[in-house]
């Protein structure tokens, strides 16, 4: 490789996924390990040990630059950092832009709200949202890419390809609307920095429904009130079950699972925890070059975070059974527009939330049918 760009110099030479290579030595077994560290020994000679490589530029990347070899990243090899994090508003706008340029769209397309919608997604998911947009225009006999294509592609994304085939009793679909119109009152009273975008009852890969709450704007930095404000929405949906039908479901589990790493995270690395202090109890380290919790603190410490992980759940919950309470007759119209319609946008919520009504235009009503409407049916058939 070096000498072909020594051939061709000037020359830039790029190594994708350096960490296949690069990772630290004398953590791994076995004979691969030894392949690879000798491998990593050459590369670190044609850098810098016997020959010069003048107008040679070597460029690496990787995402585990804590798993590298020191002696890579010392002075003379790979010693200048770019950090190329996740795409701005603004930059997603741009890469959205490029992928669309052989794409048919429609007027009613705006790139600028589809970058506003995809918070977090990098150049790979906004190329994939349209690659999707497509599929599904086409699926629908369409020659333009418009608004709901690229909708349905973000959902398809997020949270996989819709089961509306899929039988449900009506008994489960009234749960999961009530607790899908939990979590999205309780985002709407709790909005200082998140705002509804969607709720829908459409089961969706493991989900039997979902709501989406994106940022109002980009953040780098979350406070300790944002993180409380998402920990009741996720408490949101179990405690709507609690309230109206008096069940506990498996439905929230992965509600449960977000807010238990949130809650964590708040105080073994944010130091949020007034009883603990501002200390980072858990980090991550490489081992056998995995990713594994770093854990040096006695069993004392470790109940006393429990016990403040537990505390802010708790406290949680009860803003979300309060929130609910407060506004049993708006939760209920919610559900029940749910059941009706299955969907509901960002204008359709706030229209119930603010007016208690639907908009004047308002998508289709759902005819999906549930298991006790398809036995009734084919008793009928009979």
């Amino acid at each position: 490789l070096f000498e072909d760009a020594k051939k061709a110099a000037p020359a830039i030479i790029f190594i994708d996924e350096i960490d296949a290579v690069g990772r630290q030595r004398g953590v791994g077994l076995g004979g691969g390990n030894d392949e690879r560290e000798q491998t990593l020994n050459q590369l670190l000679i044609e850098m810098d040990g016997f020959e010069g490589n003048e107008g040679i530029i070597v460029i690496a990347a990787t995402n585990r630059s804590d798993v590298l070899d020191p002696a890579l990243l010392r002075p003379g090899r790979f010693d200048r950092k770019v950090l190329v994090g996740r795409p701005d508003v603004k930059g997603r706008e741009a890469i959205l832009k490029v992928h669309a340029k052989n794409k048919p769209l429609a007027d009613d397309v705006d790139l600028k709200l589809v970058a506003q919608q995809t918070p977090g997604f990098v150049g790979a998911d906004l190329e994939n949202v349209l690659n999707e947009a497509a599929l599904v225009a086409a699926r629908r006999n369409k020659s333009i890419i418009d608004a709901s294509d690229i909708d349905e592609a973000e959902d398809r994304v997020i949270a996989g390809p819709s089961k509306k085939d899929k039988t449900v009793s009506q008994r489960e679909r009234e749960l999961v609307a009530y607790h899908e119109a939990g979590h999205t009152i309780v985002g709407l009273v709790l909005s200082n920095a998140r705002v509804v975008h969607k709720v829908t009852i459409v089961p969706r890969g493991r989900a039997g429904g979902y709501m989406i709450a994106l940022p109002k704007e980009d953040q780098m930095l979350l406070s300790k009130e944002d993180m409380k404000e998402q920990l009741a929405g996720l408490m949101g949906g179990r405690v709507a079950e609690e309230i109206i039908f008096n069940v506990q479901t498996t439905g929230a589990s992965n509600d449960f699972e977000q807010a238990t790493q949130m809650a964590r995270a708040m105080v073994t690395e944010y130091g949020m925890s007034e009883k603990l202090g501002p200390v980072q109890y858990e980090g991550n380290h490489a081992m056998f070059g995995a990713q594994s919790p770093q854990k040096s603190i006695s069993e004392q410490t470790a109940y006393e975070i429990d016990e403040e992980v537990r505390s802010l759940l708790n406290e949680a919950r009860n803003k979300a059974a309060e929130i609910i309470q407060s506004n049993r007759e708006t939760h209920k119209l919610i559900a029940e527009a749910l059941l009706k319609y299955e969907t509901l946008d960002s204008t359709q919520i706030k229209s119930l939330y603010e007016t208690g009504k639907m908009p004047e235009t308002v998508e289709e009503e759902s005819h999906a049918l549930s298991y006790d409407e398809v036995k009734s049916k084919m008793s009928e058939e009979k």
